[in-house]
């Protein structure tokens, strides 16, 4: 990097990061961690070395608590927080699950001091005084968030934090709570507090602000950040972790967590509460390191810097050259090659041209349909691995069922299976009828209804992975048992036909 003289985040800053997608994450519309959920995602943020991680809320209910306590439980190396609002017991109920320290917050803003709460200023300066002192004797680290700090009146934002502190806060927290503000805003009151002792910035995203308060933070002099894991929160989300840690060591050489780990962390969030990553998503979206353009296919093939901020390595994702309308004969050629097709110049181009065909009528161009429109212009003519005969699935009992035959090598094969579901009850029984063969993972599966109504049409798409080699496969159907069979059979038969080995007989 080469910084500007005006730099204003220098390298040798120590700044750190906060993750609260256990308890600000998870207040995000729709998600509810488990226990077992929590503890899975800490130990992700523990590898990916974030130094705080706010558990939840214990004063939520029993269960949060023993979710919390799991959590604490793990003797992470990051220091374990619960969110407690300005009463005593909150307190007492973070202590009984032996958490490191509390994030105490109170109101700052008149229109939660006084409409939302009911006090007077100084009622609640006195109120925050004793909280922090009673947390800071159980020996608890003490957090004080000034809440909708935005909209506070500074000069009173500055007396509430400094009294804080006064009473023994290890830091003080300035907190855009409903995303309201901008960057010079953020910068003015951080500088303020920054003055009084260390100072954290919680940022929102409801004005597609996060990141950039977030600097501004940093630049005005705090040293903490809190973020969520893919910006999940109430309303349009917290600040995303992984876009302040790549912003942070891109741009000002300030390096905060194991970037490698960013992508296994979404990626983990993102099973664990249902909610999918959007493609188009900074850092660990789909579309981040994937090329379609036939200019930057072919300037990303010579230069893998040319079309791209930094290395997808770096916070461990692969770079994607995509199929489509905009698909170049650079693109054809670097994708046949990865499935080990031969093709001259002038099979190139007509194989580009009926790519560009295909996408034109609106249609997402496949590894498979690639391999088809190949296969067609080449005239090599190849022989099915394995294929789908027959299926049978079943539902309504209390186990799903399925029955499967399939053609493998010429030699017919049936199989049944069992399973949370009819799809995944006939993926059991195509595992079953082939045995050791079917050794390929599922890397991603994704259902998009086409038409409305009783008889839609549903179209699923599935990315499978085999020996470092992947392929993705769409079908459409009716029925999403037999779309995503078909799926995963073709996935399956074009990966095995890349990587042939002895057909042997299904597994006992």
């Amino acid at each position: 990097m080469t910084h500007s003289a005006e730099q204003t985040i220098s390298p040798d800053r120590t700044v750190r990061l906060l993750d609260t997608t256990l308890r600000d994450g998870e207040q995000a519309p729709g998600v509810s961690l488990s226990p077992d959920e929590k503890v899975e995602i800490a130990r992700a943020l523990e590898r990916a070395g974030v130094s705080v991680i706010e558990a939840g809320s214990a004063c939520t209910g029993a269960g949060e608590r023993q979710a919390i306590s799991r959590v604490t439980d793990l003797g992470l190396d990051a220091r374990v927080t619960s969110f407690c609002r300005g009463i005593r017991t909150d307190i007492d109920l973070a202590l009984d699950c032996d958490v490191d320290g509390i994030h105490l917050v109170v109101p700052s803003s008149d229109r939660h001091v006084e409409g939302k709460v009911g006090t007077s200023r100084e009622d609640n300066l006195a109120k925050t005084a004793e909280l922090v002192e009673y947390a800071a004797g159980h020996d608890l680290w003490v957090e004080v968030i000034g809440e909708d700090g935005s909209r506070a009146d500074l000069d009173y934002l500055e007396e509430l934090m400094g009294t804080s502190l006064d009473a023994g806060a290890d830091r003080v927290c300035f907190a855009d709570t409903v995303g309201h503000t901008g960057p010079e805003r953020t910068a003015e009151a951080v500088s303020r507090l920054a003055e009084l002792g260390p100072v954290s910035a919680h940022t929102h995203d409801d004005l597609g602000l996060g990141v950039a308060n977030a600097l501004s933070a940093v630049s005005a002099g705090a040293d903490l950040v809190h973020c969520t894991v893919n910006g999940l929160g109430e309303r349009a989300g917290n600040v995303a972790l992984e876009e302040v840690a790549i912003a942070l060591s891109h741009v000002y050489d300030v390096e905060t967590l194991e970037l490698e780990e960013l992508y296994g962390l979404a990626q983990t969030v993102s099973r664990a509460t249902g909610i999918q990553l959007a493609p188009n998503k900074a850092v660990i979206g789909e579309n981040a390191f994937t090329h379609e353009s036939g200019i930057h296919t072919d300037g990303t093939l010579k230069d893998d810097k040319m079309y791209e901020p930094y290395a997808p390595e770096t916070v461990g994702r692969e770079r994607r050259l995509a199929l489509g309308k905009h698909t170049g004969r650079a693109g054809v050629q670097a994708t046949l090659e990865e499935h080990g097709v031969e093709a001259d110049d002038d099979a190139v181009a007509e194989i580009a041209t009926r790519v560009t065909e295909l996408g034109d009528r609106g249609r997402r161009v496949t590894d498979a349909d690639l391999l088809a429109i190949a296969e067609d212009v080449t005239g090599d003519d190849r022989e099915r691995v394995v294929e789908l005969l027959d299926l049978t699935a079943t539902s309504g009992g209390a186990v799903p069922t399925a029955s499967i035959r399939l053609a493998v090598g010429g030699e017919e094969r049936v199989a049944s299976g069992t399973g949370s579901g009819p799809v995944d009850a006939a993926v059991s029984a195509v595992r079953e009828a082939l045995g050791s063969m079917a050794d390929a993972e599922l890397d991603s599966y994704h259902v998009d209804a086409v038409t409305g109504g009783t008889d839609a049409v549903v179209t699923v798409e599935v990315t499978m992975v085999r020996n470092d080699r992947s392929v993705t496969v769409a079908r459409s159907e009716a029925d999403i048992t037999r779309a995503s069979v078909e799926a995963m059979v073709d996935a399956l038969d074009r990966l095995l036909a890349a990587d042939p080995q002895p057909l042997t007989p299904a597994d006992d």
